[in-house]
């Protein structure tokens, strides 16, 4: 198989896309890129901290700027942040450079992921379940204008889900070459 353009994971924080992602991208055996991590490395401080320190515009500001640089190499499988597909600006790279596809999950499920980690500063609030039912609805309208959107569910692995994501992005000739590679 042949990779010909950066397949782009979107979705909910929780959902799974830095592991599937992962998983996607050494089945592909292509490089795996995620946009937090490698804004996380250049600050040399977590997301929190960046939230903390310069406030979300700034973040999203480097997000960005990060994805932009990303989009710009060889094809990869590329995960990027809750937020990051919001922008419009990055909506339009995305499209333009690569095909994006949103990893989505009830919330239930959502929740059971992040419910437990501090690591999440938009669910630093005196009701994160009540924050994240709020950012979950206003967000799927969103992430509804991915190129593609697999469903993952609780009893699927990230196997299984990864096996989703191959099969969705199969179907695009644009994106991924069967007979070669």
């Amino acid at each position: 198989m042949l990779l010909k353009k950066t397949v782009v994971l979107v979705g909910m924080m929780g959902a799974g896309k830095t592991a599937v992602g992962r998983a996607v991208a050494a089945e592909l055996a292509v490089p795996f890129l995620d946009s937090d991590e490698e804004i996380v490395s250049a600050a040399n401080m977590s997301i929190a901290e960046i939230f903390d320190r310069d406030g979300e515009d700034f973040f999203r500001q480097a997000e960005t700027r990060v994805i932009q640089r990303l989009l710009g190499g060889a094809p990869a499988v590329l995960s990027t942040g809750g937020g990051a597909f919001l922008r419009a600006e990055n909506r339009d790279m995305i499209s333009a450079s690569g095909v994006s596809v949103c990893i989505a999950a009830p919330l239930d499920l959502l929740w059971s992921r992040v419910r437990h980690k501090d690591t999440r500063p938009l669910l630093r609030t005196d009701d994160p379940r009540a924050t994240l039912e709020a950012i979950y609805a206003a967000r799927q309208p969103v992430y509804g204008q991915a190129d593609v959107v697999v469903q993952t569910r609780a009893e699927y692995s990230i196997a299984d889900t990864c096996q989703e994501v191959i099969k969705a992005v199969s179907a695009r000739a644009d994106v991924l070459d069967l007979e070669r590679g």
